[in-house]
């Protein structure tokens, strides 16, 4: 029985993660990640600051790594953004700020189309994040947007359009934050 429910176990984890490539901010940086018969190579990895305060750490897996943005943006090809909180001083708040001035850029000011599906995301970032808090955003064509805190699914957002502008809030023409888009995009 108990190795029945070890092999069910080990079925069911959405990702799979290999040897580590790096550490930023203590975060160990993986070269691959694997969900769903899918192997995508880390492109890039960087830290999102705030007066020289670490507070996240950002990774972006690709199926083939690249330095063109608008590619990575329109790709119809499965995807993922790890975030990992470093700073205690990260708080829901600040963190549905970010991601409000982010969709605002990423879609040049024009998010009422899918300000359903950006409301639904953002709420994902609750009132209990706190540092080592880890979420995967992770999309998948046939699904859209799945988003893990802490291996434990918070839901999922349909569309090639919000993929688009979620990831653009990365690495749109005025990201979040120009020194973080160039770390994700290995630059």
């Amino acid at each position: 029985m108990r190795k029945l429910y070890l092999l069910l176990t080990l079925t069911l984890l959405p990702l799979v993660y290999t040897s580590a490539q790096s550490k930023l901010s203590g975060v160990s940086v993986y070269e691959t990640l694997s969900f769903g018969g899918n192997r995508l190579v880390l492109n890039g990895a960087g830290i999102k600051e705030r007066m020289w305060i670490d507070m996240y750490v950002a990774s972006l897996y690709v199926p083939t790594k690249t330095t063109n943005a608008d590619q990575i943006i329109n790709s119809t090809e499965p995807a993922i953004i790890k975030i990992n909180v470093v700073s205690g001083l990260l708080k829901a708040e600040r963190m549905k700020e970010m991601f409000d001035e982010g969709f605002q850029n990423s879609m040049n000011g024009s998010t009422a189309a899918l300000k359903a599906e950006i409301d639904k995301f953002i709420s994902f970032f609750d009132s209990t994040m706190k540092e080592n808090d880890e979420f995967m955003i992770v999309y998948n064509p046939k699904t859209g947007i799945t988003v893990f805190k802490n291996s434990v699914k918070r839901g999922v957002i349909e569309g090639h359009d919000f993929k688009k502008a979620l990831f653009g809030v990365w690495l749109c023409v005025k990201p979040a934050d120009e020194k973080l888009k160039k770390a994700m995009l290995g630059l």
